[in-house]
């Protein structure tokens, strides 16, 4: 495992680490404690030291997994988690200072945590960024010891280039892959600016860069691949990087003619993100523990030459910029 310094936290977190909304549910499974802690000894077992999860994964359940499973390791082992996406409506005005405190509150309790390593405000609203006091109560909270750093996890680059204004944001979560290039270009400049993490979540564009999938894969009712392609529930970016479905296989198809030995494309999807300097970490998500070192696989892929970085980024060009590049 490889090891890259988390911005100003000054963590330094494994390249390739955990995301658990697979974990959590919203992929078509209950959530199940068995599994999730199998999942989690199977990361930490293969040098992952940082986790990543959420207070609406599971309904709370994710969170009191990995905080049982932390305090079963001694490993020091990094947790983040999110705040904010509970809130129904979930508009600006619902955000507010008190109401977040006792988000945070809560996931102390569910993880059974004095203080958390990294919070997270879970893709507010963009006028949130806009607001000062929401970013001051995580002062207060780093104050008090409940708190070590404050993150933000975005769905655009405008919100990840506002948030990072504030001194106390150390982190940003953000969508970056082969098919949701954006992030590349001015924001990654800027944190490494600003010395700022940078947290790549559906690093395979929900399994679609993995190149496994064909117009006859199904996915049941209860995966947001099914029920959330057109943004029926929450942001469209999520799902598939908020490509169209059959525009995705296509532009996959282009891909594997320049990878014709790959049978999965997940290790060179993987790799192709980790050449970016910017990068922290990646966190895929996995429902079972062959997931996780299928993901790992990546460590062992050699860096893309400069040819297949271009050809690439050409299939990006062709098929995918003018639907996504200036949505997100």
């Amino acid at each position: 495992m490889n090891y890259r310094k988390l911005g100003k936290t000054e963590f330094n977190i494994s390249e390739i680490s955990l995301g658990t909304w697979q974990v959590g549910g919203k992929w078509g499974d209950d959530f199940s404690h068995q599994t999730a802690d199998k999942i989690l000894n199977t990361a930490i077992d293969s040098g992952i030291n940082f986790i990543d999860t959420a207070d609406v994964y599971g309904g709370g359940e994710s969170e009191k997994a990995v905080g049982k499973f932390v305090k079963s390791r001694s490993e020091r082992i990094y947790v983040a988690t999110k705040c904010g996406r509970q809130l129904n409506p979930h508009i600006n005005l619902a955000y507010q200072p008190a109401v977040l405190r006792k988000f945070v509150e809560n996931s102390l309790k569910n993880m059974g945590l004095e203080t958390l390593d990294l919070i997270q405000l879970h893709c507010p609203p963009t006028e949130v960024y806009y607001r000062p006091e929401i970013f001051e109560l995580f002062d207060r909270l780093k104050d008090e010891g409940k708190i070590l750093n404050l993150g933000i996890s975005v769905e655009k680059v405008e919100e990840a280039l506002k948030g990072i204004e504030y001194e106390n944001v150390t982190t940003v979560q953000i969508i970056f892959n082969a098919f949701r290039q954006r992030p590349a270009e001015l924001f990654f400049e800027q944190a490494q600016k600003k010395n700022v993490g940078v947290i790549v979540r559906v690093p395979l564009a929900s399994g679609l860069l993995t190149g496994t999938f064909s117009t006859n894969s199904t996915f049941t009712a209860g995966d947001h691949r099914n029920f959330n392609r057109n943004g029926e529930h929450f942001d469209k970016g999520e799902t598939f990087s908020g490509i169209d479905y059959e525009t995705g296989l296509k532009a996959v198809e282009e891909l594997k003619t320049i990878f014709p030995n790959d049978n999965n494309l997940a290790p060179m999807a993987l790799r192709w993100i980790l050449q970016h300097e910017a990068v922290s970490t990646i966190i895929p998500g996995a429902s079972k523990p062959e997931q996780v070192l299928a993901n790992l696989s990546s460590l062992n892929y050699p860096n893309l030459d400069a040819e297949q970085l271009s050809k690439i980024d050409a299939v990006y060009e062709k098929n995918i910029k003018k639907l996504v590049h200036q949505l997100w």
